[in-house]
């Protein structure tokens, strides 16, 4: 072994070692915790690495992500299916993303569906998938390829320029109307488990001003202030989209990922200690009332700031939206990307574990998502290694979201067991009526203890495995080890992973 690489193992084994300790002192782990990461594909920053690769190369590339984030405890994925008025899903009213194969409105050849690929792939590995899509982007750059059908050409009246990009007009009753079918086409048409919007509502501004004064005069449905009119235009596309999800699919999530501040308090009596660019002002997007409304399941702010920053504090802002939750769920967005930087706070290298120990501790705080998934693939600061050995090193359900569904499964019967091959133990159970409100198990989550163990569902390190797959009543453990006795119990999740009590009570001794 060469010295760099003794190095690295050293400063691995400390960051762990130090990591542990702290989690240790913290107490147990969350068996419910959103563990997210957002994969971005908008200019190929996460997949695929470049446009143009085949089916076999681009399939390859996922299959290879998820696996990094299954192993690092990863429970859900933040896929980004719709960057600039173009898919990568196949079930679209707008062209192939070029991010995919390089041409605006080009097909993958052979043909294929990248989204029900990543929801398979994403399923099988026990964690969720929502599809996330940026709402009013219509190109990302002057550069862009622009399909002959792309809805710029077919609606050019839907649109402003502003700082080199076509955005769609939100103050325009078409245009909503418009996105509002773009997320139904694919509520309707995929098994995903959530919809997701990130930060991009009004364009971050620059030196010019919006060009929507003749559309405000046209549609100003009574306003007199301009800005409090663009607030409201989001605020309907927000109301709009949720109720129409809910209407269709219930289960399905709803979620946003506004900018970190909200507003400052100097502007608003409501805000932050904070000194910052504003949501709420600079891109008219009042997430607070969102929330508030329960138009949206779960906010996700991008608290991309570290500890004591002066202008915006991750911990005022944490503990700011924290209270600001009104019952629904807060995942906090973490900055994974910036781990090697060398500004202020980044240069500490516990900074994000910090923040997990930190987010933990509120009980308005349901969770995290990390930008970006290359930030974690590429373990910058060995952080992916803090996740997989530390933070999250028992499986994690997601939490439940009673104003959706609160009415538990029935428990699955009939557990056996039998050893297999000489070299495993199969379980083998029996798939649980339906509920009281109609559910029938989605998927089953199996737990093992060792011989004198308790029979404990609600410690995450008796998780062996979580399933989203009902179509399955057989599983094979093959981490077993010779001369022990094991003790297993499965339970059944439904869609919102509301979970069962637990079956009989089944041992065996491997010999």
């Amino acid at each position: 072994m060469g010295k760099n690489s003794l190095r690295i193992l050293i400063c691995l084994f400390l960051v762990v070692f130090s990591n542990l300790t702290a989690t240790a002192q913290s107490g147990l782990m969350p068996k419910r915790e959103f563990r997210g990461v957002w994969v971005a594909t908008v200019v190929n920053i996460d997949w695929p690495s470049k446009p143009g690769l085949s089916v076999g190369q681009q399939k390859a590339e996922l299959i290879q992500i998820f696996d990094t984030h299954q192993r690092a405890g990863i429970n859900a994925i933040i896929f980004q299916i719709r960057p600039a008025a173009d898919a990568l899903y196949a079930k679209s009213r707008e062209p192939w993303s070029e991010y995919l194969t390089g041409v605006q409105g080009r097909e993958p050849n052979p043909a294929y569906d990248p989204l029900a690929f990543a929801i398979e792939e994403a399923h099988a590995r026990g964690m969720e998938l929502h599809a996330w899509i940026n709402p009013y982007r219509a190109t990302f750059s002057n550069s862009s390829s622009i399909a002959r059908d792309h809805i710029t050409n077919r609606h050019p009246e839907w649109f402003f320029s502003y700082g080199g990009k076509k955005l769609f007009n939100p103050g325009l009753p078409e245009v909503r109307s418009y996105i509002t079918s773009v997320v139904m086409d694919i509520v309707r048409g995929y098994d995903i488990d959530g919809v997701h919007f990130d930060d991009y509502f009004y364009p971050y501004p620059t030196k010019s001003p919006l060009p929507d004064v003749a559309t405000f005069n046209n549609h100003s449905r009574g306003f007199s202030s301009i800005d409090d009119w663009r607030r409201d235009n989001v605020n309907l596309l927000i109301k709009g989209v949720s109720d129409s999800i809910k209407s269709v699919k219930p289960y399905v999530k709803f979620g946003v990922s506004p900018f970190g501040i909200w507003d400052n308090k100097r502007d608003h009596p409501d805000g932050s200690e904070t000194a910052g660019f504003s949501g709420y002002r600079q891109l008219y997007a009042d997430a607070k009332k969102w929330t508030e409304e329960g138009w949206v399941d779960y906010n996700s702010p991008q608290l991309y700031f570290p500890f004591n920053y002066r202008a915006a504090a991750f911990e005022v802002l944490l503990d700011w939206w924290a209270g600001h939750s009104y019952g629904r769920h807060l995942y906090i967005g973490q900055a994974a990307y910036r781990a090697t930087e060398r500004g202020t706070g980044w240069r500490e290298p516990d900074q994000l574990s910090r923040q997990i120990h930190y987010l933990r501790k509120n009980e308005n705080v349901n969770g995290s998502i990390f930008f970006s998934s290359k930030s974690l693939t590429n373990n910058l600061r060995n952080f992916r290694d803090s996740l997989q050995y530390n933070h999250y090193r028992y499986k994690a359900l997601p939490p439940t979201m009673p104003w959706l569904d609160n009415i538990k499964p029935l428990n699955p019967r009939g557990l056996t067991l039998r050893i297999t091959g000489g070299k495993a133990i199969t379980l083998h159970w029996q798939k649980p009526d339906s509920a009281l409100d109609g559910d029938t198990a989605y998927g089953y989550v199996i737990y093992r203890f060792e011989s004198g163990e308790p029979i404990d569902i609600n410690d995450p390190q008796n998780i062996l495995h979580i399933s989203y797959n009902n179509r399955y009543t057989t599983y094979t453990d093959d981490a077993v080890r010779k001369n022990t006795s094991y003790t297993y119990v499965i339970t059944s999740i439904d869609r919102m992973k509301n979970e069962s009590g637990h079956s009989n009570v089944e041992t065996i001794l491997f010999p």
